[in-house]
């Protein structure tokens, strides 16, 4: 029997191929239900929030298959916001500066003409100078990048960047300053979403033909014995193991790993995530379909509306929307629970986003990784586990699993390349 520990979309994956190859598997999750992070919650009377914005812009044609055969879904045009001092610039901003004042569109414009020229891009500052120059730097991605990575861009590595961001020639940032644009500047032109059941209805099929035991937590890993202990004292055998657990955490359950092992575990950093959900007794309160905010005493990094993503993941006549706000071992949170949920709630009337009556339910709650963080331990601490969890013949898969940035077909295709491992051998 294969053994996955995690049912996230990696480990459903995972799962899904042994199937389609006749091989018996069966995937442990701790949780009462299956999902991860893409999995999903109700707060009130029929409001449902994913686990984080989630939008389906793959590339990959066997994971659009997948996903279009699974269940009916809208089709959006990424079109996101920036919320900057009072205004909202659209996405990416280094394209439209039109709403900005004149003196700083010449500032930004200035150092975008003046931006240094360097041998060795060093960090991820380094990087941000060398594009846009300093005055963009300080007053946008550098805000951005506290919020959301926890870190100052100078102790980020570029490893994560491929083409994430938007850069413009100076022709494209001159005439997003003068005039508003109409194209669309973003890395994808299209992005999916079920109509009904939240993000994981795109994994039902895969789920569906999988083997999958919740409130299953791995206490301990014998892998010399080929043995799983489970919180409850329950027990398991296993012929081979795939985990989607992230790195820091299966090295702490696996029997006898080295303390070299175990310190490199504590040495990777990832971001947690505050997840503060709101139901409005009103349709029309979002206005984008996700946004981002660089003011600094606005703690959420940006927030996305599940009822533009589906008028079905909220009862008829209402509408809702979600904030992300990050916190880690270099960056504690600020704030928590019910304060967060009024901080979010006097910010947004503020930002005139909405009205305090026009409030319906607010929900709270934490989720213990978010993001992998490329500072510059990340490398080396990885390689480190993931050659020791080869010596011990487990296959590590999925967004924490191989310990990288990776969106959810990345992940899902990750499972796959897992169960390949275990086909194959």
């Amino acid at each position: 029997m294969v053994a996955i520990l995690g049912a996230g979309i990696a480990g459903i994956a995972a799962g899904y191929h042994l199937s389609q190859r006749g091989i018996e598997h069966t995937i442990f999750e701790k949780n009462s239900s299956w999902g991860g992070l893409c999995d999903n919650f109700s707060i009130g009377e029929g409001f449902l929030f994913d686990k984080f914005v989630h939008l389906s812009f793959t590339k990959s044609e066997v994971v659009k298959n997948l996903f279009q055969n699974n269940t009916a879904f809208y089709s959006h045009k990424p079109e996101s916001s920036n919320y900057y001092k009072n205004l909202w610039l659209k996405h990416p901003v280094q394209n439209n500066l039109a709403p900005l004042s004149i003196d700083e569109k010449i500032r930004i414009i200035e150092d975008f003409v003046a931006k240094p020229t360097l041998n060795t891009i060093q960090n991820y500052e380094d990087w941000l100078l060398v594009q846009f120059g300093t005055y963009f730097k300080e007053h946008f991605p550098e805000k951005y990048t506290y919020k959301y990575w926890t870190l100052p861009s100078k102790e980020l590595s570029t490893d994560w960047l491929g083409s994430r961001i938007s850069i413009p020639s100076l022709e494209v940032l001159l005439r997003g300053a003068f005039e508003v644009q109409e194209k669309n500047f973003y890395y994808a032109q299209e992005m999916r979403y079920p109509q009904q059941g939240g993000y994981k209805s795109f994994l039902n099929t895969m789920a569906t033909n999988s083997s999958i035991k919740t409130q299953k937590e791995v206490a301990l890993i014998d892998p010399i014995h080929k043995k799983i202990t489970f919180a409850d004292g329950s027990e398991t055998n296993y012929e081979k193991l795939i985990s989607s657990l992230p790195l820091p955490e299966i090295v702490k359950i696996i029997k006898d790993a080295p303390k070299s092992i175990l310190e490199a575990g504590e040495k990777l950093l990832s971001t947690s995530g505050q997840l503060v959900s709101i139901g409005f007794n009103r349709p029309d309160i979002p206005k984008h379909l996700w946004f981002y905010i660089y003011d600094e005493d606005i703690l959420p990094a940006r927030a996305y509306s599940p009822s533009l993503k589906s008028p079905y993941n909220v009862p008829k006549g209402k509408s809702s929307l979600q904030f992300e706000t990050y916190f880690s071992k270099k960056k504690p949170k600020q704030l928590s629970g019910d304060s967060l949920v009024n901080h979010i709630i006097e910010k947004g009337i503020q930002m005139k986003l909405w009205e305090l009556n026009d409030i319906a339910i607010t929900d709270y709650r934490e989720e213990k990784y978010a993001n992998v963080v490329f500072d510059f331990n990340r490398k080396s601490n990885v390689a480190l586990i993931q050659d020791y969890l080869r010596t011990v013949a487990i296959i590590s898969i999925g967004r924490f699993g191989e310990w990288d940035y990776f969106w959810s077909d990345q992940s899902l295709l990750s499972g796959f390349k897992g169960a390949n491992i275990i086909g194959n051998r």
